[in-house]
């Protein structure tokens, strides 16, 4: 005889998803846990007086302690390398002060633009001698080597080398107050601003929701705990000894690893576990704007689950492969945290495929075809946990939403969690498969997300939407 019961269709349809739903209900409140966990440490500073933002008094452009260096890979970019070239240069006028833009000898729009720009001693452009498009890792490595040629020519050593993203529209206290900080850190990183788009306001917006809450609650409790800190690989510096420090630990004379999608997230824990120190620095201008790095993120679906493929891909599964767990425990709950992006993914599938499942099985049940499940006090508890849990995920989503962005952002983050949710669940299925292919022996890919627009251009294009640029293919 079978060991298993004998059920009518339908009837295993109910057992079905009640064990789904014992399932993702288990799964989220041990995620509810961890994010109420931080969200304590983050209330506890906020009581106890250690999160006061600065606020400038005055223009912080001071010249700087040593030469630094901004690295900008850059490939199919010639729709915002430009305004994003001439902004930087604009907006950061110290002597003491170089912008290396790396390109490929392939990407002769690119490198038409760069040609173009009114010339500035202070501006470097590198032609990498390979075809494009490699990784992001490849072409900062490219112009590290640069960056050592002119070392040795000038005999000037490069105190700070700060990476910055084609997109990326600097705030001018950035550097300086970069620089500062870097006296007493190893590795600096400044919040990321994701700014809305009136044309997309859902997937864009979801960015900002993310990021509003990822830089103002995560990345300072990771500082105060003493945590490593991951590179955003947009507004960040790094000392020459942290840098230095890395090529060490990894037997190489370049410091960003090829093979990998995240280069930026993966040097900046490297610069915690070879033991520099890291500095979250969170400041407000005289206007009260955040010092931040201001860019556009993907506004449609396609290009969002290929950028998110990519960070998961590296942090959650190149970064179990390259950085392991040795490290103190504080970091290991952080690590679990930056990992958990495919167990998340798989916890919320079961939970939509709950949200299908669920009216056939009250139909059945109301029909007399299926006989109801007893939840039981274990899953009856969960279920209101997770409710009360997400009523206060969504309040905290809103509450660092509108702080950045305005009530009615905030009222919209709300509304746009289910999109972060969709783009999560898809970017994970797509990175379990690139991730697989690649242990097969498959080569592995970079998808490039292709900006249209520069942060600094967007007034203009509001006020004239004919000079708006058409979409090129990715």
């Amino acid at each position: 005889m079978s060991p298993w019961p004998t059920y009518p269709a339908l009837q295993w349809l109910a057992v079905v998803e009640h064990e789904l739903l014992l399932f993702a209900a288990i799964w989220f409140a041990l995620f509810a846990i961890d994010e109420m966990a931080v969200d304590l440490a983050w209330l506890r500073l906020r009581l106890t007086g250690k999160l006061r933002t600065p606020r400038l008094s005055h223009p912080c452009n001071a010249e700087l302690n040593g030469l630094a260096v901004v690295l900008v890979p850059a490939w199919l970019e010639s729709r915002v390398i430009g305004p994003m070239v001439r902004h930087t240069l604009q907006s950061w006028p110290q002597r003491n002060f170089r912008l290396y833009v790396g390109c490929y000898r392939n990407d002769l729009a690119t490198i038409s633009v760069l040609v173009a720009l009114a010339p500035d001693p202070r501006l470097r452009v590198i032609i990498h001698d390979r075809d494009g498009p490699t990784t992001k890792a490849d072409c900062l490595n490219r112009i590290y080597r640069a960056i050592c040629e002119d070392e040795r020519r000038s005999a000037q050593r490069v105190r700070a080398l700060i990476l910055h993203d084609a997109e990326d529209m600097v705030h001018p206290a950035a550097l300086t107050l970069m620089d500062r900080a870097l006296d007493q850190a190893d590795f600096v990183q400044l919040p990321v601003r994701p700014e809305p788009q009136r044309a997309s306001p859902w997937i864009a917006g979801h960015y900002c929701d993310e990021f509003a809450e990822a830089h103002a609650r995560d990345m300072v409790v990771r500082h105060h705990i003493g945590a490593a800190l991951p590179s955003a690989g947009a507004g960040c510096a790094f000392s020459r000894r942290a840098i230095d420090r890395i090529l060490i630990a990894r037997s190489s004379t370049e410091p960003f690893a090829a093979e990998c999608l995240t280069e930026d997230y993966e040097c900046g824990l490297l610069v915690h576990q070879t033991g520099g120190r890291s500095a979250f620095l969170r400041v407000r201008d005289s206007s009260g704007a955040l010092v931040a790095t201001r860019e556009f993120f993907p506004a449609d679906l396609v290009a969002s689950v290929r950028q998110k493929t990519r960070w998961v891909h590296g942090i959650a599964f190149q970064g179990w492969d390259r950085l392991g767990w040795k490290c103190a425990p504080g970091d290991i709950w952080m690590r679990l945290r930056d990992r958990r992006g495919p167990l998340v993914a798989l916890v919320l599938a079961a939970a939509y495929l709950l949200i299908m499942l669920w009216p056939v099985v009250v139909l059945a049940k109301a029909a007399g075809l299926a006989v109801p499940v007893d939840d039981g006090p274990l899953l009856s508890g969960l279920l209101a946990f997770n409710l009360a849990s997400l009523i206060w995920r969504l309040m905290m989503r809103a509450l660092f939403t509108g702080r950045e962005y305005g009530p009615a952002e905030a009222v919209r983050a709300v509304f746009r969690f289910p999109v972060g949710n969709i783009i999560a669940v898809l970017a994970a299925r797509r990175a379990i498969t690139a991730y697989v292919r690649v242990l097969a022996g498959g080569v592995l890919r970079w998808e490039h997300t292709v900006h249209h627009v520069h942060v600094s251009q967007a007034a203009k294009l509001d006020a004239d939407p004919q000079q708006r640029p058409l979409p090129v293919a990715a």
